[in-house]
């Protein structure tokens, strides 16, 4: 039997040689003038200046990061509010990624900026080489646009964490060597680090054990109310909350289950399992001096239901903003900080459509940039200052020809008799009409799936009169920590039986036959993909595995995964073993008849080792079974760090979907 061991090594030349060999292969495979047509018309949707231009306030000026054309890597921009409200805005560039990279000889992909509040003064910003997680994190003038020169702060890479406590103080996480990370690969500690010192030289103000997922510090700036936190993250779903005080730092004593939440004089507590009177998924509220005096009687702010779920908190400078899912849609309510218990006014929102909280800015009022999107409905932009209603600000063009499409919401019944929703999308004018119907499914680590608009899959799959499915699977959030602990651990199957079931109720309800249903999941969906393959492969007829998780017995050995045993089990305990055994992909592949499969990853994912992808690929292939193989050198975990990667990516996917189900002989 061949020795394929090389392939865990990540980028050596025997790895990559394999992984460029593999890919180029699939890349010719599917060559055509009308995948690279499709891939013309992606990135032209992608890359339009006929898109919203997301921001967030900082002071009195409006942020954005933008990326077209031009501008492949992207730029970091401002405006103000009233150029924003103009049809063509004037945008004034801070930083330009792609000026950065090409003087610099780098392939950085922008992560994000850390701004000192309230002042506005400066910002750590975030670099990925080629899209990892890990980022070289660089200080920036905010006032002279330009990166500090003089004694400034720089971390070389690393999956570090970064807060300002002032000018010349950071609390900081990060690789400093022996005992600085945790077995997950994040901070095991957090430094006081001062200007003009080496890092390594930084005081440690917290510190956690290196079993622990990861440990964090962070500074509440909100006036009046200046604090610092610790906290260590147990497990996924375990944590311990620091508050420093006078006397030290001290642990706000709840469940290590229950999320805590520090605003003003209040302290919010979200439970995953009932406590002090508040039920698991609710809301509930405390004056934190009370607490640290050993009170306990928390006020209900928010009471889930069996249909209704708390999905999202955020906080202007007077108002709670809850978002919630009922049946998996959209509400959002607010509460005034003054009385969180008060009577909740729910926002109007657009009917059929899914809404989320863009931005608040607490620190500068009470304005709250809400998006509102469908599956067939581009998204729409809205903002208010509470308590007002919300108004339209940007309404995007729909890129693709979305007449007659419309989405209809179905149960199906899981083995153990759950009901299982799921939302199908496409033209029902011919009710006996059975078409291609692509599911895609995610049903891990509390993630709830809402329905999206996506331009690349307008335009690739609905346009051509096709189906899409997203199913709400347990382990996702969609009905509240219940729902996603179901299926953890030595209940995993259960994601599986949902997937089946929601499979069977598409052929059932006459959708599609199974040859012409194709699966797709990335990340924790790759790993559903790829246990669909090997476990119930005759219920459709293709699948696409991305970024996976595969060899479920080795998982917590590589990159990230001891940080998600939480969810799947520990592979050294034997009873959550003999689960994973059954179930882990790449020990479960056999030699009869799947349908075709297409594995993709990045090199640069340091998140899901690409072994994973690789190991799966080839093990398909050793067994006999149609597998194609695609991996991106960059992309990191997301599988594409720009654009014209993403455009790139999607048309293949695409082509390679269409081009599988036709060789099933379906139309």
């Amino acid at each position: 039997m061949t020795d394929y061991t090389f392939l865990e090594d990540i980028d050596t030349p025997e790895a990559l040689a394999w992984a460029k060999k593999w890919s180029g292969e699939s890349v010719e495979k599917l060559k055509s003038p009308d995948k690279d047509a499709l891939e013309a018309r992606l990135l032209a949707a992608l890359d339009t200046d006929d898109r919203i231009a997301y921001v967030s306030r900082r002071g009195k000026k409006l942020y954005n990061f933008w990326r077209d054309a031009q501008h492949p890597r992207g730029v970091w921009r401002t405006t103000t509010l009233e150029s924003y409200y103009t049809a063509q805005p004037k945008w004034e560039v801070l930083i330009d990624v792609d000026a950065l990279a090409e003087a610099e000889g780098e392939n950085w992909v922008w992560k994000g900026a850390v701004v000192r509040s309230p002042e506005r003064d400066l910002a750590l910003v975030k670099l990925s080489r080629g899209g990892a997680d890990a980022t070289v994190i660089r200080e920036f003038d905010l006032v002279s646009r330009t990166f500090v020169e003089s004694e400034p702060f720089e971390l070389p890479e690393a999956k570090s964490s970064v807060t300002w406590i002032d000018a010349d103080t950071l609390l900081v996480g990060t690789d400093t060597g022996e005992g600085s990370l945790t077995d997950s690969g994040y901070p095991a500690r957090a430094v006081k680090w001062k200007r003009g010192t080496a890092i390594e030289q930084a005081e440690i103000f917290f510190e956690g054990d290196q079993q622990d997922v990861a440990t964090h510090a962070w500074r509440d700036s909100t006036p009046g109310f200046e604090r610092i936190f610790a906290s260590r993250s147990l497990d996924f779903y375990n944590s311990e909350t620091y508050l420093e005080t006078a006397d030290g730092l001290v642990l706000l004593d709840v469940p290590t289950d229950c999320d805590v939440i520090v605003k003003n004089q209040w302290l919010f507590i979200n439970p995953r399992t009932d406590y002090a009177g508040i039920q698991a998924g609710g809301l509930g509220v405390l004056e934190l001096d009370a607490f640290l005096q050993r009170a306990r009687d928390f006020k209900q702010v928010f009471e889930p239901s069996a249909s209704t779920s708390l999905q999202g908190l955020a906080t202007t400078k007077n108002f709670l903003v809850l978002t919630l899912l009922n049946n998996v849609s959209t509400d959002i309510i607010t509460v005034p900080l003054a009385d969180p218990v008060a009577k909740p006014t729910r926002m109007e929102l657009p009917e059929h459509a899914t809404a989320h909280v863009v931005a608040t800015s607490p620190l500068d009022g009470d304005e709250i940039w809400v998006q509102a999107t469908s599956f067939t409905q581009a998204p729409t932009l809205m903002r208010t200052v509470l308590p007002g209603g919300l108004e339209e600000v940007k309404h995007a063009p729909s890129q693709f020809d979305n007449a007659g499409q419309e989405t209809r919401q179905h149960w199906a019944t899981s083995a153990d008799g759950t009901k299982i929703p799921y939302f199908i999308t496409g033209n029902f004018s011919d009710p006996t009409a059975q078409r291609k119907t692509l599911v895609h499914a995610y049903g891990g680590f509390e993630v709830s799936l809402t329905p999206s608009h996506s331009p690349t899959r307008g335009i690739a799959w609905l346009e051509k009169g096709y189906y899409f499915v997203e199913a709400n699977l347990r382990g996702g959030g969609e009905f509240g920590p219940q729902w996603h602990s179901q299926a953890t651990k030595l209940n995993r199957m259960k994601v599986w039986e949902d997937h089946y079931a929601v499979l069977q109720d598409l052929v059932a309800r006459g959708y599609a036959k199974p040859e012409q249903i194709a699966i797709r999941g990335g990340s924790n969906g790759g790993l559903l993909t790829s246990g669909a393959l090997t476990q119930y492969s005759e219920s459709f007829g293709a699948a696409v595995v991305q970024v996976p998780l595969t060899d479920m017995l080795r998982y917590h050995t590589w990159s990230a995964g001891a940080s998600w045993m939480a969810e799947y089990g520990n592979p050294d305990d034997p009873a959550e073993r003999a689960v994973l055994e059954k179930y882990s992909p790449l020990h479960n592949v056999e030699k009869r008849p799947y349908p075709p499969a297409l594995v993709t990853t990045s090199t640069r994912d340091d998140r899901v080792h690409p072994a994973h992808a690789r190991l799966f690929a080839q093990a398909l292939r050793d067994a006999g079974q149609p597998v194609d193989y695609y991996e991106n050198t960059e992309g990191g975990h997301a599988g594409a760090s720009d654009n014209k990667q993403v455009a790139f990516m999607e048309a293949l996917i695409y082509t390679w979907i269409d081009a599988a189900l036709d060789a099933e002989g379906n139309i």
